[in-house]
Protein backbone atom coordinates (compact mmCIF):
# COMPACT_ATOMS: atom_id res chain seq x y z
CA UNK A 1 0.00 0.00 0.00
CA UNK A 2 2.95 2.39 0.96
CA UNK A 3 4.78 1.58 -2.50
CA UNK A 4 1.68 2.16 -4.48
CA UNK A 5 0.93 5.79 -2.87
CA UNK A 6 4.52 6.71 -2.93
CA UNK A 7 4.51 5.64 -6.72
CA UNK A 8 1.29 7.88 -7.01
CA UNK A 9 2.90 10.97 -5.23
CA UNK A 10 5.80 10.68 -8.02
CA UNK A 11 4.17 10.17 -10.87
CA UNK A 12 1.79 13.46 -9.75
CA UNK A 13 5.12 15.24 -8.79
CA UNK A 14 6.78 14.31 -12.39
CA UNK A 15 3.55 15.37 -14.18
CA UNK A 16 3.43 18.76 -13.04
CA UNK A 17 7.03 19.18 -13.68
CA UNK A 18 6.60 18.19 -17.13
CA UNK A 19 4.18 20.95 -17.85
CA UNK A 20 4.82 23.03 -20.49
CA UNK A 21 5.99 26.54 -20.60
CA UNK A 22 3.09 27.82 -22.65
CA UNK A 23 0.52 26.99 -19.85
CA UNK A 24 -0.73 29.51 -17.86
CA UNK A 25 -2.20 32.70 -17.71
CA UNK A 26 -1.42 35.25 -20.42
CA UNK A 27 -2.02 39.08 -20.39
CA UNK A 28 -2.98 39.95 -24.24
CA UNK A 29 -1.54 43.64 -25.63
CA UNK A 30 -4.32 45.93 -25.94
CA UNK A 31 -6.38 45.44 -29.11
CA UNK A 32 -9.04 47.91 -29.97
CA UNK A 33 -9.23 49.13 -26.38
CA UNK A 34 -9.51 46.26 -24.60
CA UNK A 35 -6.97 43.17 -23.52
CA UNK A 36 -7.53 40.12 -21.83
CA UNK A 37 -6.53 37.44 -19.46
CA UNK A 38 -5.91 34.02 -21.22
CA UNK A 39 -5.96 30.93 -19.90
CA UNK A 40 -3.52 28.49 -22.13
CA UNK A 41 -4.03 24.76 -21.27
CA UNK A 42 -3.52 21.42 -22.92
CA UNK A 43 -6.08 20.57 -25.75
CA UNK A 44 -5.48 16.71 -26.81
CA UNK A 45 -2.33 16.46 -28.23
CA UNK A 46 -2.25 20.56 -28.59
CA UNK A 47 -2.37 23.82 -26.79
CA UNK A 48 -5.94 26.26 -26.57
CA UNK A 49 -6.25 29.54 -24.88
CA UNK A 50 -9.44 30.50 -23.41
CA UNK A 51 -10.55 33.92 -22.84
CA UNK A 52 -11.03 34.09 -19.01
CA UNK A 53 -11.37 37.75 -18.54
CA UNK A 54 -11.46 41.02 -19.99
CA UNK A 55 -10.50 44.69 -19.92
CA UNK A 56 -10.68 48.13 -20.70
CA UNK A 57 -8.73 51.30 -19.30
CA UNK A 58 -10.97 51.76 -16.53
CA UNK A 59 -10.48 48.15 -15.69
CA UNK A 60 -12.51 44.80 -15.79
CA UNK A 61 -15.61 45.01 -17.83
CA UNK A 62 -18.31 41.92 -18.64
CA UNK A 63 -16.77 41.08 -22.65
CA UNK A 64 -18.89 38.87 -24.97
CA UNK A 65 -15.90 37.46 -25.45
CA UNK A 66 -14.76 35.82 -22.22
CA UNK A 67 -14.94 31.76 -22.52
CA UNK A 68 -14.39 31.71 -26.12
CA UNK A 69 -10.91 30.14 -27.39
CA UNK A 70 -8.28 32.57 -28.65
CA UNK A 71 -5.65 30.50 -29.36
CA UNK A 72 -6.58 27.11 -30.62
CA UNK A 73 -4.72 23.71 -31.57
CA UNK A 74 -1.43 24.88 -31.27
CA UNK A 75 1.47 22.69 -31.60
CA UNK A 76 5.08 22.68 -30.35
CA UNK A 77 7.56 22.90 -33.35
CA UNK A 78 10.40 23.14 -31.75
CA UNK A 79 12.31 24.92 -28.88
CA UNK A 80 9.97 28.03 -27.73
CA UNK A 81 7.86 27.53 -31.19
CA UNK A 82 4.17 26.64 -31.58
CA UNK A 83 1.88 26.68 -34.78
CA UNK A 84 -1.68 26.46 -34.79
CA UNK A 85 -4.84 29.05 -35.49
CA UNK A 86 -5.68 32.22 -33.51
CA UNK A 87 -8.81 34.75 -33.63
CA UNK A 88 -8.88 38.00 -33.60
CA UNK A 89 -11.78 39.10 -31.11
CA UNK A 90 -12.17 42.73 -33.03
CA UNK A 91 -12.81 41.36 -36.91
CA UNK A 92 -14.18 37.97 -35.55
CA UNK A 93 -11.64 36.26 -38.25
CA UNK A 94 -9.63 32.98 -37.34
CA UNK A 95 -5.62 33.32 -38.60
CA UNK A 96 -2.92 30.79 -39.54
CA UNK A 97 -1.22 31.04 -35.31
CA UNK A 98 2.82 30.84 -34.55
CA UNK A 99 3.91 31.55 -31.35
CA UNK A 100 7.54 32.55 -30.21
CA UNK A 101 8.29 31.76 -26.37
CA UNK A 102 10.76 33.62 -24.25
CA UNK A 103 10.38 32.97 -20.60
CA UNK A 104 7.53 34.97 -19.36
CA UNK A 105 7.26 36.53 -22.72
CA UNK A 106 5.17 35.27 -26.33
CA UNK A 107 4.94 36.91 -29.69
CA UNK A 108 2.00 35.74 -30.80
CA UNK A 109 1.28 36.02 -34.66
CA UNK A 110 -1.65 35.99 -36.88
CA UNK A 111 -0.75 35.27 -40.23
CA UNK A 112 -2.18 35.37 -44.17
CA UNK A 113 -1.02 34.29 -47.70
CA UNK A 114 0.61 30.77 -46.11
CA UNK A 115 1.93 32.55 -43.04
CA UNK A 116 4.17 35.31 -45.50
CA UNK A 117 1.78 37.75 -44.00
CA UNK A 118 1.63 38.20 -40.06
CA UNK A 119 0.66 40.61 -37.39
CA UNK A 120 2.30 40.04 -34.14
CA UNK A 121 1.18 41.11 -30.22
CA UNK A 122 3.15 40.53 -27.23
CA UNK A 123 1.77 38.67 -24.37
CA UNK A 124 3.34 38.23 -20.97
CA UNK A 125 2.40 35.58 -18.41
CA UNK A 126 0.54 36.38 -15.43
CA UNK A 127 1.07 33.51 -13.61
Amino acid sequence: MKTTLMAAALCLVAGMAAADPIEGLWQTQPDDGAYAHVKIAPCGPAFCGTIVKSFKETGPYDSPNVGRQIVIDMVPKGPGAYEGKVWRPSNDKIYIGKIALSGKSMKLSGCVAGGLICKAQAWTKVN
